[in-house]
C-alpha cells in the first residue's frame, strides 16, 4: 500500500467517525428532548385540576374544626383563625354538624352557595378571607393550595348535612 493511499483511507476514517460521533450526538439530543416532554418537570397537580366542584367533610376532633382528605395527603388538617368560628356558625342548624358535613367549594359561584369569602391578604403561607354574611375575616392555611394552584380571589361555600 502507498502512503497517499493510507492517508486517504486515515481521513475517510476520521470523517467517518466525525459523522458518527454527530449522529450520536443528535440522537441523544432528540431522546432528551422526547423524554422531557414524555416526563415534565415535578410540576404540583392540585384537585381543582380535574373538578370545578370539590367536596371536603369536617368534623370535630378535640374542640377543633378539621377534615381529611386523602386525594391530597391531608390528615385532621385544622380550621383556625377565624375560619373555625365562620364554621361554627354556618352549621348552627345543622343537626350533628360536630360528627361532620358535607362542604361544597369552588372559585366559581354555584347554585345553593351560602357562603362567599373575598381574598383580603396572604399572611405566613396562608391568606385571609373576609365572610360579608358573619362579617368577620378567617385565615385559610396553606392547604389550600392543595385545592388551587393559587389562592382564589373569591371562594364559594355550601354546607349540608352530610348524608
Amino acid at each position: 500500500m502507498k502512503a497517499g493511499t493510507a492517508m486517504i483511507q486515515f481521513d475517510s476514517m476520521e470523517k467517518i467517525s466525525i459523522w458518527v460521533s454527530l449522529g450520536i450526538a443528535i440522537v441523544i439530543v432528540v431522546a432528551v428532548i422526547v423524554f422531557a416532554g414524555l416526563h415534565p418537570s415535578k410540576q404540583t397537580r392540585t384537585v381543582r385540576d380535574v373538578n370545578a366542584l370539590l367536596v371536603i367533610f369536617p368534623y370535630k376532633y378535640q374542640g377543633t374544626w378539621v377534615f381529611d382528605d386523602q386525594a391530597v395527603s391531608l390528615f385532621r388538617e385544622p380550621f383556625i383563625a377565624g375560619i373555625d368560628t365562620m364554621i361554627d356558625k354556618a352549621v348552627a342548624d345543622i343537626p350533628n354538624a360536630e360528627g361532620g358535613f358535607r362542604a361544597i367549594f369552588s372559585a366559581s359561584p354555584f347554585p345553593g352557595a351560602d357562603l362567599k369569602l373575598e381574598w383580603r391578604r396572604g399572611e405566613s403561607g396562608g391568606n385571609w378571607y373576609y365572610g360579608d354574611r358573619f362579617k368577620m375575616e378567617g385565615w385559610l392555611c396553606p392547604a389550600l393550595l392543595k385545592y388551587f394552584p393559587t389562592a382564589p380571589r373569591e371562594i364559594y361555600v355550601k354546607v349540608e348535612p352530610k348524608s
